[in-house]
């Protein structure tokens, strides 16, 4: 895997959840991820391809985190997991990948996207489609965990 596509993922994902929830979000240390069992409650997953590359990137969260950012986006507290937190986990995944693909494009990666799809439930699975190696961020917060999935075939 490519080092320069982490971090556009890991600051565009800092950025948005700053800006639009005011969740501060600690990254923890990476590690390669040997499973497809989701580290959270519910995931955004999102394929991207170039000319130079193919991967996916996924965003997990704990349900905790997910209502936290609901209710600070939204002033909506829902007591669980439903359609609306869903929507706001794609919309969330959307700008993330849209932030890193805008610093991907200033270093010569030219990436389309794929429609952001969201799974939910515990013990769910993200499947990446990509061969490579799948990289694992866990980030926490005073509200739960969240954690950044990259797969790139280059």
């Amino acid at each position: 895997m490519r080092v320069e596509f982490i971090n556009p993922f890991i600051s565009s994902l800092l950025n948005v959840l700053n800006t639009m929830a005011q969740v501060e979000l600690t990254p923890g240390k990476p590690r390669l991820k040997k499973d497809d069992k989701a580290k959270g409650d519910i995931s955004g997953i999102m394929g991207m391809m170039s000319d130079q590359a193919k991967g996916s990137f996924a965003l997990t969260f704990d349900e905790s985190l997910a209502l936290a950012i609901m209710n600070n986006m939204l002033g909506e507290k829902p007591a669980k997991i439903d359609a609306e937190v869903i929507d706001m986990v794609g919309e969330i995944t959307n700008m993330v990948t849209g932030g890193a693909k805008r610093i991907l494009a200033d270093k010569g990666f030219d990436f389309d996207m794929s429609t952001p799809i969201v799974v939910s439930g515990k013990g769910h699975t993200v499947t990446h489609k990509s061969e490579g190696p799948k990289l694992l961020l866990p980030l926490t917060s005073q509200f739960g965990s969240a954690s950044i999935e990259i797969c790139f075939d280059n």
